[in-house]
């Protein structure tokens, strides 16, 4: 169960949830919480390894990703137990597309393992604001993360690079 900052709770699948203006603040093992409360981001850890790690948007500049994060639709933090960001994922609501888009999704290296990219996707597709909406996303290497929740190749979707 999880809790909206006012103490009232919702369910597994977002509930009442979608609409809300409520940030939402959810307890992890370990001491690890999501939050998707835009002041708490931390702004230059998530360029730090977007912009500098990352395989999908290495070189993007500060003042890009800080653009990016300002017009997706909804965003998550992941902390540790010491506040410290240690993962994000963002949402670009493609309305007039008819899809969510999610990206930016990462959790440092030395958090992994511990099943907080599946909590950190569960949260964001799953229980967010855009849930029960049709959702795309590239990636490289995580098919089996995004494949417990419904992602799967398409034979139609092609890319213009």
């Amino acid at each position: 169960m999880s809790h909206f900052r006012d103490g009232t709770s919702y369910g597994p699948f977002g509930g009442s949830r979608r609409g809300r203006l409520l940030l939402v603040k959810r307890a992890l093992a370990g001491g690890y919480e999501l939050d998707d409360d835009r002041a708490r981001l931390d702004r230059e850890a998530i360029h730090g390894y977007v912009g500098g790690v990352s395989y999908w948007a290495q070189g993007r500049t500060r003042e890009r990703q800080d653009e990016l994060i300002d017009a997706s639709a909804h965003v998550v933090g992941l902390y540790d137990e010491r506040g410290v960001q240690v993962g994000f994922a963002r949402a670009v609501d493609c309305d007039a597309a008819g899809f969510v888009y999610l990206a930016d999704v990462y959790v440092l290296d030395e958090h992994r393992g511990r099943g907080l990219g599946v909590e950190l996707v569960r949260e964001i597709v799953e229980n967010g604001p855009l849930a029960g909406r049709t959702w795309v996303l590239h990636t490289r290497d995580a098919h089996s993360l995004y494949e417990k929740f419904g992602f799967a190749p398409h034979p139609r979707l092609m890319q213009r690079r």
